[in-house]
Parts: structure tokens; sequence; C-alpha cells
């Protein structure tokens, strides 16, 4: 089996188990109760039923923090949507178009101001003040490197 429809199935997995903890698990469920329908012998009400038995025992491990518990519930489905690419690789398509139903778009980086105040007390500046966090590179005395200031010395 391809790599890529590996990574997708694991993909997938992790989506369903997310949604099982959500308020758009019933939605997400009957997407999945679609998307298995007609790739296998499982009618929709025993698709249904799994995956609502998967979600009841991902709420209970979550609950009792038992960590096995809910990696099961994931490699269980894992592998179930591993075997139904192996056997339909067409549905690679509807699975990836389900996982950007089911992916929330990630949130715009939110830009953070930072405030300093800064005082100085105890001598006499006879000057303007500047700090800074970085100015590139600069170095002092002798060196190769030539550095803010660091001019021909000729």
């Amino acid at each position: 089996m391809e790599a890529e429809l590996v990574a997708l199935a694991a993909a997938g997995a992790t989506a369903l188990v997310q949604q099982m903890a959500t308020d758009g698990w019933t939605a997400a469920r009957d997407r999945m109760v679609a998307f298995f329908t007609g790739r296998g012998p499982a009618t929709p009400a025993a698709v249904e039923e799994e995956l609502d038995t998967a979600q009841a025992e991902l709420v209970a491990a979550r609950r009792d923090e038992d960590d096995d518990l809910a990696a099961d519930v994931q490699t269980e489905w894992r592998t179930r949507l591993r075997r139904t690419l192996a056997a339909d690789p067409a549905a690679a398509a509807e699975l990836r178009a389900l996982l950007d139903e089911l992916t929330p778009p990630a949130p715009e980086p939110r830009p953070t101001t930072v405030v300093y105040n800064n005082t100085m007390s105890g001598s006499v500046t006879h000057g303007p003040v500047i700090q800074i966090g970085s100015m590139g590179n600069m170095n002092q005395g002798g060196g190769g490197s030539r550095g803010a200031g660091g001019g021909d010395p000729a």
C-alpha cells in the first residue's frame, strides 16, 4: 500500500477520534457511516453502532485517564480505514474531502504586543539611551569580522 494512503488512513483516524469528543460528533459519525456504507458488507446501522461503541469507549478512556484504551480506539479505526483504502483506492478522494470537513482550519496566529517599561537611576546620562533586543552580527575588538561601525581601519 502506498505510504500516502497509509498516512491518509492515520489522519482520518485521528480526525475521527478527535470528533468523538466534540459536540460535532453526530454529524461526523453520519459522514463516516456514509463513507463506509457501500464499501463492504456492513449496513449503515451496523457501522453507526460500531462508531457509537468506539465513541463511548473513548469517552470512558479519557474520563478514566486510560491512554492505552484511547490509543486502541484510534488504532482500530486507522486499521479499518487503511483496509478500506487498500480495497478501494478511489475512496481516498472521498476521505480527503471528509477530512477537510472534519478538520477545522488552523487559527491565524495573533501577534502579541510586549510593552517594556525601563527606568534608569543612579548615574548621569549625557545622551540618548537605546535598548535593543538584537542588532545583527556585531563584534567588538579585533577580529576578522566587521560589525556595525567596523569600517576600514586605514
